[in-house]
């Protein structure tokens, strides 16, 4: 499975198991840790609380610009009622991304195929607007990229993810939430005196 730099960074937000919403970007540390798994070339980043805000700030622009990108559908759950307004989201993306200049460089390691990669056109910038512009520069490359057209929110009960979709019928990030959404389902068709009204 593909994997998206911008896809895992709003998955940080999830469903706890218990009804509710968990966040895994909770403090600097799992910033630090989420990073240096997610993000290899950084693999050296410590972040402070202002690296935390920032990061928080621009996965609420991301979140913002994929429920406009899976609209008319609904939004994730976790974001029905309070997203960012789509021109603040596109601002804060754009200006997180421009956060740090940089330069394409030529890779060709012994039989690859070459490859150009951005790098920082400076050294010694700060390393967390190093990552917050990385991170920035991969939502933008998603959501003008094809998977746009396949992102979908998970429309399972009390999931709130984002998903690529990789085949016509997928409802669901995940097997879990389709096990979940048919249970609930089921329910619904044999005890419709609890739906909601």
């Amino acid at each position: 499975m593909e994997r998206y730099l911008a896809l895992e960074l709003v998955s940080t937000i999830r469903h706890d198991g218990d009804g509710g919403v968990a966040d895994d970007l909770v403090d600097p540390s799992a910033l630090t840790a989420w990073v240096r798994e997610h993000v290899p070339d950084y693999g050296d980043f410590t972040a402070d609380g202002a690296a935390l805000v920032d990061v928080l700030a621009l996965r609420r622009a991301v979140r913002a610009l994929f429920a406009r990108a899976v609209a008319p559908a609904q939004p994730s759950s976790a974001d029905a009622r309070r997203l960012m307004p789509a021109e603040q989201a596109l601002a804060h993306l754009n200006a997180a991304a421009a956060r740090v200049p940089v330069v394409p460089r030529l890779v060709w390691e012994a039989e690859e195929a070459p490859v150009a990669r951005l790098v920082p056109a400076a050294e010694g910038d700060d390393p967390a607007a190093r990552v917050v512009a990385e991170l920035a520069r991969a939502a933008v490359g998603f959501l003008t990229g094809p998977e746009r057209e396949r992102l979908r929110a998970c429309t399972a009960p009390r999931c709130v993810r984002y998903f690529v979709k990789s085949h016509g019928r997928q409802e669901w990030c995940k097997p879990s939430c389709g096990n979940r959404a048919r249970v609930a389902r089921h329910y619904r068709r044999h005890h419709p005196e609890a739906a909601p009204s």
